[in-house]
């Protein structure tokens, strides 16, 4: 049990080394990163953040972000809980062949549609918006969360459909009333994996979104390596710091659900 916590801990140092010199650098001027890049800071400057800040207009790229994620995530809650109360409860001659549809693309990797969906897209007019783009987060996050709500799914007994039947319930508003609410640790997992995910994106942002108008953050990270005016690694670091802190906060925030749900749905299942 020793040797397997000091080699957790040297994981875990490992792991976090890289994000405390970003932390740590992101208060320095460029002139002290140059000349020790690992020392820690003579003082803590946040010229480094108020510059980021008035430059990247952090607030409307927050806004962008906020307003995309928002689109993806309750279109993948929504249809995914759906389509996995569905497929668990009409256990029918085809149900395996619609599991099998729903969930093999998330075996496929972006890359060999990337060409296709993108003339998709500008057929279907969702390229260029904001919109647009969290629509298009539901196809590559849909399958994922319909795998994890349907081993969850099994957990919850039939007999509460049953008697929703009886006092006269459609299959919706059991769904709604009685299902889903019951579901709360796995969709919280859900939404939290995924907030992770659109969050930090940044191929798909960068493709479909029309550049000229609408920026998210991590896009914006990418262009202060150069495109206003400067190349300051301090900033840079700066920049890297605000864009993982509101994804690092929400996931502190719902932790417990995290593991309550996965173990729920990957364990039971």
């Amino acid at each position: 049990m020793g040797i397997m916590i000091i080699c957790l801990i040297l994981i875990a140092i490992v792991f976090i080394y890289p994000v405390y010199l970003m932390f740590m650098n992101s208060f320095k001027p460029f002139g002290e990163i140059v000349a020790d890049v690992l020392a820690f800071p003579k003082h803590f400057d946040l010229s480094n953040y108020t510059y980021v800040i008035k430059k990247m207009d952090y607030a409307l790229l927050f806004r962008n972000n906020v307003i995309i994620t928002v689109i993806g995530i309750a279109g993948i809650v929504v249809f995914s809980s759906m389509a996995a109360y569905m497929l668990d409860r009409k256990d029918g001659r085809y149900t395996k062949i619609a599991y099998a549809i729903i969930t093999t693309p998330m075996l496929i990797p972006f890359q060999t549609i990337m060409i296709t969906l993108l003339k998709s897209m500008n057929v279907l007019h969702l390229s260029g918006s904001k919109i647009g783009l969290g629509i298009q987060y539901w196809g590559f996050g849909i399958p994922m969360a319909t795998f994890i709500f349907f081993n969850f799914m099994k957990t919850v007994p039939k007999e509460l459909d049953e008697s929703a039947t009886i006092d006269g319930a459609s299959t919706f508003r059991t769904y709604t009333s009685i299902i889903f609410p019951l579901l709360k640790p796995v969709t919280v997992t859900v939404i939290v994996l995924d907030v992770m995910w659109i969050w930090n994106d940044f191929l798909l942002p960068y493709l479909v979104l029309d550049l000229n108008k609408y920026k998210t953050i991590s896009i914006a990270v990418q262009y202060m390596k150069g495109s206003y005016g400067r190349v300051d690694m301090g900033a840079i670091m700066a920049a890297l710091i605000i864009a993982v802190i509101p994804v690092i906060i929400f996931y502190l925030s719902c932790q417990k659900h995290i593991i309550k749900g996965v173990a729920a749905g990957a364990v039971k299942g």
